[in-house]
Parts: C-alpha cells; structure tokens; sequence
C-alpha cells in the first residue's frame, strides 16, 4: 500500500493530475498507519500484520 501510494504520488507530480496525488498521499499515509499499528502488536482486522 504504501508502494502503491509512493508510484500514484510520483505520477501526480509528473503527470500534474491533483488527484493522484491526493490518493498517493492517503494510500502512503493509510499504509504507515497500518505499518506502525503492526508493529506495536495491535491486530488489525483479526491479522497481527496486515500483509
């Protein structure tokens, strides 16, 4: 997820499409989020990580 929103940033930026970028940024965000949450042990959706 947070690939996916790094790529979708990047071609935002290069293609000038604003809503790329604004998916980009919440996809990335969104992943660390997920990230961070697995890393101090909190399940998220019954998984200890969400990959």
């Amino acid at each position: 997820m947070i690939t996916l929103g790094v790529v979708l940033l990047l071609i935002g930026l290069i293609a000038g499409i604003p809503v790329l970028w604004t998916i980009g940024i919440v996809l990335a965000v969104v992943g660390l989020g997920l990230v961070v949450a697995g890393a101090l042990g909190h399940e998220i959706a019954g998984r200890r990580h969400y990959w």
